[in-house]
């Protein structure tokens, strides 16, 4: 791969090239149009890890998403930096950092409502109707995306189809933010197959087409039919996600007071060694956890950035070839591997066992069992143009445009479900599942 073609300024569903406008190339223009999108709004109401609205310093999917994005332009300016003379003359610093910061922005834009539990959810319900033969009437591969419904093929959805320009290119972002922004780019029958996170994958059926035109523009390697070679920035958008996750992650423990501060800190303390800020050690006994925290984690940040990127520099060449096993933090120096890998562990450990956190989990089945099996139902009718009854009519008139065309595809008609499902916050979610069960009148 080479970094002039890797970084096609091209925008997908558009036959000709964007142009610069003073001050805002068309790399700008891509996070803007992410930034603006209804999709990407709604985050502010999705489960990050704890439920939404437990604590309003808790994380939510856009706040995260805001982070990463923060991380990842810090990445790819610097990158840029250092390898300005390997880069073509148009694309300056800038124009990296917000390529890789507007794939972070973007990078949890596909996840239903409640979080990786919501994901599960959907998948079991899609797994019991297999089972009951609601499934037989599409091909193995259609069958495959519901089964293993997944929130980055679901973005790359809501970013090529769903978004500004329906079915028409979407937002029509340049190919090298859609490439950046593709952590999986393979469809489904791959994702069992995977050695690096299995059962992942970036794509369903309905856009490999798209996928494909994406991987030829940027000349990603196919590697084997429908799997390509990732684009290098991809690693930086990961990485800006996994330093994020582990270090928000903690953050958000102790504000559920699931961890105590002197294990946070002794964490981040080993990898910051005697570089401390000024303000950190002038902190006395009144000064609160947060500010302490805030202090000790921005510090801890720039040393994951700059670990980040010297190992990005360092595995170019592989990276260019294709060939990098596992992501960026597995060849970042120790103090910071070790940093990320203990915060997840720690994570693992003590919070995502909390009992509330599992409460919430538990009502995400029962709330995405009510709300597929109601827009199942009726769009499955739609489907086979059946005459529908008055339930069924009301209950699609509820999809409004997600709603299927009579004698739409079984396979069409099924993701236009999911493309409504997977859209709610979790408020929404539950007020709607409430609403199609009715409630009881004394």
């Amino acid at each position: 791969m080479d970094w002039t073609t890797l970084l096609c300024r091209e925008r997908l569903g558009k036959t000709t090239q964007s142009s610069d406008e003073l001050g805002r190339t068309p790399f700008h223009k891509d996070h803007d149009r992410v930034i603006f999108s209804g999709a990407f709004r709604r985050l502010g109401r999705k489960t990050q890890v704890h439920p939404v609205a437990s604590n309003d310093h808790i994380h939510t999917r856009l706040t995260h998403s805001l982070e990463v994005g923060c991380v990842g332009r810090s990445l790819g300016m610097r990158v840029g930096e250092i390898l300005r003379a390997d880069m073509p003359e148009w694309c300056s610093p800038a124009d990296l950092g917000v390529i890789v910061q507007s794939a972070c922005l973007a990078h949890d834009i596909g996840n239903p409502p409640y979080g990786h539990s919501g994901e599960d959810a959907i998948r079991h319900w899609f797994q019991q109707a297999a089972e009951q033969g609601l499934l037989d009437c599409l091909s193995d591969a259609e069958r495959n995306d519901l089964l293993h419904f997944e929130g980055n093929a679901q973005g790359f959805r809501v970013l090529t189809q769903l978004e500004y320009h329906r079915f028409d290119g979407g937002m029509r972002l340049t190919y090298a933010t859609l490439g950046t922004y593709l952590k999986y780019p393979w469809t489904a029958e791959h994702a069992d197959t995977q050695g690096y996170k299995k059962h992942k994958f970036g794509c369903y059926q309905s856009e490999l087409p798209l996928l494909r035109q994406v991987a030829e523009r940027l000349a990603l390697p196919e590697v084997e039919p429908n799997r390509w070679a990732r684009h290098p920035l991809v690693y930086l958008m990961e990485a800006a996600d996994d330093i994020c996750y582990g270090l928000i992650d903690l953050e958000d423990g102790l504000e559920m007071e699931l961890l105590a501060y002197p294990e946070v800190e002794a964490l981040l303390l080993d990898l910051v060694g005697d570089d401390l800020p000024q303000t950190y050690r002038q902190l006395g006994e009144h000064d609160s956890i947060r500010r302490k925290l805030a202090i000790l984690r921005g510090k801890a940040i720039e040393h994951l950035t700059n670990a980040a990127a010297t190992a990005f520099v360092e595995q170019q060449a592989v990276l260019l070839n294709g060939e990098l096993l596992g992501d960026l933090v597995e060849h970042m120096q120790p103090a910071a591997k070790r940093c990320v890998l203990k915060a997840k562990e720690l994570a693992r450990q003590k919070i995502f066992q909390d009992k509330r956190k599992t409460l919430h989990e538990i009502g995400a089945y029962r709330t995405l069992e009510i709300l597929l099996e109601a827009f199942t139902g009726a769009a499955l009718a739609q489907s086979r143009s059946e005459e529908l009854t008055f339930r069924q009519r009301r209950t699609l008139d509820l999809m409004g445009n997600n709603a299927p065309e009579p004698g739409a595809a079984p396979y069409s008609a099924l993701l236009r479900v999911i493309d409504f499902i997977a859209g709610m916050t979790d408020s929404y979610a539950a007020h709607m599942a409430q609403g199609l069960v009715g409630h009881a009148t004394h």
